[in-house]
């Protein structure tokens, strides 16, 4: 055996025989192998009881921080992640087949608004009828939920974001979602335009079987029909 293999060979064992460093290894291979973001109660389980999973996170992230991978919080939850300054050397550039509609698009900013919210108040806010194919293909790609149903006639389902939506998006948290005076400096919003937001005056009922909608149709272009106002 080598010098430098005995000297490596020693310093595996310091590290093994070191409670803190070991419990450092298996929250790193924990969030290695996860495929989804795991939260700290999730790692936490995994470690003795005296453990500090906060502080254990924080060196974690700390010696990450220059690397080509960051310790980055997103979905409430803790993850690897390509270094930012690293993205524009990593992308590939694909043609892409399909994207969303304005429909799409305009249907899930709504919902990540104003959330829980029903079809009715997403044609409402659009000021245009709602093809129920754009909400199943925004659930099929897991960027919805349903949240349970409004306390009003006919009892409509309500919608929500997904922690799979603040995980694309990069977001740890809905309230993470950019401002009124952010969107409009970046030019995505009208300055003239006024905050709207919905808040129900009383709790959803949860979601049930009863009274679901069936199968969707499929989605077709011009399926919006402006909604006819109230009298």
């Amino acid at each position: 055996m080598t010098d430098h293999q005995e000297t490596t060979g020693t310093a595996a064992l310091d590290v093994v025989a070191d409670p803190h460093a070991q419990n450092l290894r298996l929250i790193e291979a924990l969030l290695f192998a996860s495929a989804q973001p795991l939260d700290a109660s999730t790692l936490a389980e995994r470690l003795p009881e005296d453990a500090d999973i906060d502080s254990i996170l924080a060196e974690l992230a700390e010696v990450y921080a220059g690397r080509g991978v960051n310790l980055v919080r997103v979905a409430g939850g803790f993850v690897f992640r390509t270094a930012p300054d690293l993205a524009q050397k990593l992308r590939i550039e694909t043609q892409v087949t399909r994207k969303l509609s304005r429909a799409a698009v305009e249907t899930l900013a709504i919902i990540a608004y104003h959330q829980p919210v029903t079809r009715a108040e997403i044609e409402q806010i659009r000021g245009v009828g709602l093809s129920k194919g754009t909400l199943d293909f925004l659930f099929e790609q897991n960027w919805i939920r349903p949240m349970g149903r409004r306390r009003a006639p006919g009892k409509p389902v309500t919608w929500g974001t997904t922690d799979f939506f603040l995980e694309h998006f990069g977001l740890s948290a809905i309230e993470d979602l950019p401002g009124m005076d952010e969107l409009k400096a970046a030019g995505l919003l009208d300055p003239r335009a006024q905050p709207s937001i919905y808040r129900p005056e009383e709790p959803d009922l949860p979601l049930t079987d009863e009274g679901d909608d069936g199968p969707a149709e499929p989605l077709e272009a011009g399926d919006d029909t402006p909604v006819k106002a109230a009298d």
